[in-house]
């Protein structure tokens, strides 16, 4: 019994160790910090940095000293033969000896080691070493701001999602009290049939929008999970609440926006790809230089017709060579001429690309500031504008109660009060993604 005890309350103590494993809890900072650790396109882009100085490496060594090692056996299971004039055997002239030469076994083994002495290509692979590296990093860096933009819009979603639910419920818990009142009103006489059916008309919609804001919800914290890389159906809780970081956002919509284009990523990688078509440019010129070898081998060489080769009694022959090879490009039918021309064709593609993608970028800040500006603006609006129905809302709620409008007046105060509500959650959702894609504009 005692045992039994001990077995439940080890697994009870495991089942409530993995509840609190699924169970996460977040703030918006929190969750981008958690995200640019775990999201897949973030590990995926880490990893291309980390080839890039592989490949730095790799690069370099190829012009350092390489030594190969090869070795070598063979048994000629039947010796070939030659056939020697045998008068030089004192034989009859025209006549031939068949004669074998050799051992049956031979063993070798070798050791070469070759260095670059020159190669244009080597030269400008290694000046191509920092480009790529910067390629790689500010590749990591518009991978980190695009994970940015989508865990704080499927934030936003979430919270929006959330307030939408309990707005839906409390305007659904509303209408039925006004239905409730209505069927009563029509039981007496008071009101027409047709009242009451448009209040049921307004009830079902609502409804309606409450279950398809559910399944909104599940959805929308599926994707968050995604980004954050969680299992799908983590049990992820959102500390923030939507009006405290639109209001966070607002603050600093009249604050003056510092922007140096030299320092936005997408110009980087524009400047990135002007290099590396330089790079590329320059290397088709450096095909028309000779590259210079230098190489040193040292070979052994044994031979017997028993397999006795690692007996101390056996003979091994070394020898050992020094060289350089030189290739002198001279003609080609005119082929590096037109891949240096078309190398050069990209690279004036390249700076006319730059000069573009200053201008878009440039354009792109003033439209981010401006509608960032209009966010914040919409905001107050639809701020300002939720209260005052609200206010109209209660009080045709109080009228038709007291019988002085109809229940036609009051579906329309309402509508209008719905229509705010959505209007004031878009409005603060709108600041939040409209600040931050303002931040990755201007983020040094």
């Amino acid at each position: 019994m005692k045992k039994s005890l001990i077995i439940l309350l080890f697994l009870a103590a495991n089942l409530s160790l993995a509840q609190q494993v699924n169970q996460r809890a977040f703030t918006l900072e929190e969750a981008l910090k958690f995200a640019y650790e775990n999201n897949t396109q973030m590990i995926n882009a880490d990893r291309d940095v980390q080839v890039a100085y592989a490949q730095k490496w790799a690069t370099i060594a190829s012009g350092l000293p390489q030594i190969n090692a090869a070795g070598a056996y063979q048994d000629q299971i039947k010796l070939p033969v030659s056939l020697l004039p045998a008068e030089i055997f004192g034989g009859e002239a025209g006549t031939y000896i068949p004669v074998t030469f050799g051992q049956k076994m031979n063993m070798s083994a070798s050791a070469t080691l070759n260095q670059k002495i020159f190669d244009g290509s080597y030269i400008v692979g290694v000046q191509a070493i920092k480009t790529y590296i910067d390629i790689s990093g500010n590749a990591l860096k518009k991978t980190r701001q695009e994970v940015k933009k989508a865990v704080v819009s499927a934030y936003g979603n979430v919270l929006l999602l959330n307030e939408s639910a309990t707005i839906v419920a409390k305007n659904i818990s509303n209408l039925k009290e006004n239905v409730e009142e209505a069927k009563q009103l029509f039981k007496q006489g008071f009101v027409e049939e047709e009242q009451l059916e448009q209040l049921q008309i307004t009830l079902s919609n609502l409804e309606s929008q409450e279950r398809n804001v559910k399944r909104l919800q599940s959805i929308s914290k599926q994707l968050f999970n995604l980004l954050l890389g969680l299992p799908l159906n983590n049990q992820t809780e959102l500390l923030d609440d939507l009006e405290s970081l639109a209001a966070q956002n607002i603050l600093t919509a009249k604050e003056p926006i510092d922007f140096e284009i030299s320092k936005n990523v997408d110009y980087q990688i524009a400047v990135n790809m002007k290099e590396q078509k330089r790079l590329e440019l320059k290397l088709e010129r450096s095909k028309y230089l000779p590259t210079l070898n230098a190489f040193v081998n040292y070979s052994t060489n044994a031979f017997g017709n028993e397999f006795n080769f690692f007996s101390s009694e056996q003979n091994w022959f070394d020898a050992s060579v020094f060289g350089l090879n030189l290739n002198v490009p001279i003609f080609s039918s005119f082929m590096k001429r037109a891949y240096t021309k078309k190398a050069r064709i990209a690279f004036d593609q390249s700076q006319s690309n730059l000069k573009e993608a200053e201008k878009k970028i440039q354009l792109q800040f003033e439209q981010s500031k401006s509608q960032f500006q209009l966010a914040a603006e919409n905001y107050q609006t639809s701020k300002e504008n939720l209260s005052l129905a609200q206010r109209i809302e209660n009080k045709n709620s109080i009228k038709y109660k007291e019988g002085l409008i109809s229940g036609f007046d009051l579906r329309q105060a309402q509508l209008q009060l719905y229509e705010a509500q959505r209007s004031y959650l878009e409005s603060m959702l709108a600041v939040i993604n409209s600040k931050t894609e303002l931040e990755t504009l201007t983020e040094k």
